[in-house]
């Protein structure tokens, strides 16, 4: 682990005394821009060709899979060997997505048969991120003192935020930006622009984290068996408190979010175009970016668990106002507030995850945890896809909101040892976890 640098970090900015997490957020920025963007791009080549909400949700539904499929030797790889290694091949394998998806405009894809191509793209690039998020999770406690790691979780956090703002805006910019003098193929124009933009990206990405000097190294030495590979479901299991935090975040977001369908409101009910939808995908990241400096700059020190809940319930409001506006502004402060609350829980979800974690464990428990987030955002898409398509965009959404507000109730009164979460630090998260996961480590 890095030692700080003997001038004293500014009041909220301590993790970036740290020079391997400076670098490694800042290649981050980079790979969500490119990421965010490309969504954006991929979501409404995808609805142009179909004009179908649900072929939209099977966008998300190709990225979960993977995830899925690989998630136990995701988490074992992860906690086997060296982390940074493991970032690196799959954000190669990335870049060769993102040249097909380059690829397969070129060629112009047309008809409904023309969707299959990107699907099939996209669960390559999902199977990349299946092995990428566990190791990129488990590598962060490595880049920071631990003192510090809650301040470099709510930093990760506006840092994914910023980016998020950003990405989405751009790529609406980028798909709809007159390049005729300077790029003569038009079709390279349109999403093509925006996949060259995402390798860019990407490139960015690989060189800052080929240039950390953490070198994690193996932190599981036990060859692979089903006890082994196991460990983190078993972990979660036992530990009432993290099972109920890594849940929560599946049904709350799987329910209430609305991403897949933001073409079909920006579209057919806000009436916007390419640009309309930058913006709503824009408009939580503006939240949580706002949310995130200020958490930064003022932690709270108490009472975690407590207001995890609240704004889980904040959360399912904000969606069911964003359901029945038919004002774009509206609809960008129902959104705000969305990205605003959820942030101070993912900063809580991630420091309770990593912290009553031992280190030796983290790459499977985040294997585990990293399922719970693809489902509650690819197979969220694929839910909010599939109930549009029966309900319609706006019930869909209403509905959603309206049941993350149930778990968030039904949750606080089922995990009462989550809710009574305080202080967000190592030695007391470690002590409420020490009785029973432990045994299995």
């Amino acid at each position: 682990m890095e030692q700080l640098s003997p001038k004293a970090p500014t009041r909220g900015m301590e993790a970036f005394a740290s020079r391997d997490f400076t670098r490694y957020q800042l290649a981050r920025v980079m790979a969500i821009l490119g990421a965010e963007a490309q969504s954006v791009a991929v979501a409404w080549q995808v609805y142009s060709i179909t004009h179908r909400a649900l072929d939209l949700g099977f966008t998300g539904l190709a990225l979960f899979l993977p995830g899925l499929l690989f998630l136990l030797p995701a988490g074992h790889v992860a906690d086997r060997f060296d982390r940074r290694q493991i970032i690196l091949v799959c954000y190669g394998l990335q870049v060769v997505a993102t040249t097909a998806l380059l690829l397969f405009t070129r060629a112009g894809l047309h008809g409904a048969h023309g969707v299959y191509p990107i699907y099939g793209v996209l669960f390559f690039m999902g199977t990349a991120r299946a092995f990428s998020g566990p190791a990129s999770s488990a590598l962060i406690p490595h880049l920071v003192p631990e003192a510090h790691f809650v301040n470099a979780v709510t930093w990760g956090g506006a840092i994914w935020q910023f980016s998020n703002i950003t990405g989405p805006a751009l790529g609406g910019l980028l798909f709809t930006l007159p390049l005729t003098h300077w790029v003569p193929d038009t079709q390279l124009q349109g999403a093509g622009i925006v996949y060259v933009f995402t390798l860019a990206s990407l490139g960015w990405f690989l060189v800052l984290v080929a240039s950390l000097h953490a070198r994690p190294g193996r932190m599981e030495h036990r060859a692979a068996s089903l006890k082994v590979v196991l460990a983190g479901f078993h972990y979660l299991r036992r530990s009432p408190m993290l099972l109920g935090a890594s849940s929560l975040d599946l049904f709350v977001v799987m329910l209430g979010g609305a991403t897949a369908l933001m073409p079909i409101f920006a579209q057919d009910i806000l009436h916007q175009g390419p640009e309309g939808l930058g913006m709503l995908r824009a408009a939580p990241a503006a939240g949580a970016l706002t949310m995130s400096l200020l958490m930064a700059r003022f932690p709270f020190r108490r009472k975690a668990g407590l207001r995890l809940f609240v704004c889980v319930a904040i959360y399912g409001a904000a969606t069911v106002v964003f359901g029945i506006s038919r004002s774009v502004w509206l609809s960008l402060v129902a959104l705000a507030f969305a990205g605003a609350a959820d942030t101070i829980s993912v900063i809580i979800r991630g420091s309770l995850l990593q912290l009553a974690t031992p280190p030796q464990m983290r790459g499977r428990v985040s294997a585990v945890n990293s399922l719970f987030i693809g489902a509650s955002n690819e197979l969220g898409e694929f839910e909010s896809g599939l109930t549009a398509q029966w309900w319609g965009a706006v019930r869909a959404t209403i509905v959603g909101g309206v049941g993350a507000l149930a778990v968030a109730g039904l949750w606080a009164a089922m995990f009462p040892g989550l809710r009574r979460v305080d202080e967000l630090s190592a030695e007391s998260l470690r002590s409420e976890t020490a009785q029973g996961p432990a045994s299995i480590v």
